[in-house]
């Protein structure tokens, strides 16, 4: 392939160089977008309670159906529910925290807040 002109080698150097950049670029957006896209599926037969803090002593601010996919924000410690002690806070419709022992992962571990 021959290029006519310098202004043609310029815009094709111009290219690959951006196609390099963006094909870099391409993991690291990836995986940040992936922070924000947690997901899991209550396991709670009589649904899952969602609270105000991650305490079970904390006000109840609604409840997620059993089998539902709940969007996970972050992760945390918080009161121990049958031996696990992390709580998830969700962001579907508000901002609730919910007992991790009952809610199953969707593809990757949320990340911790």
């Amino acid at each position: 392939m021959s290029l006519r002109s310098p202004r043609a080698a310029l815009g094709l150097a111009l290219a690959t160089g951006a196609v390099a950049v963006l094909t870099a670029a391409t993991p690291a957006a990836a995986e940040e977008s992936a922070h924000h896209d947690f997901k899991g599926r209550v396991t709670a037969t009589s649904g899952l309670l969602l609270r105000d803090r991650p305490t079970r002593s904390s006000r109840i601010v609604g409840m997620a159906p059993y089998g539902s996919i709940v969007h996970i924000f972050c992760k945390t410690g918080g009161d121990h529910v049958n031996g696990n002690d992390l709580w998830y806070l969700l962001t579907d419709g508000t901002w609730a925290w919910a007992s991790a022992f009952y809610i199953d992962n969707i593809g990757p571990a949320p990340r911790w807040c």
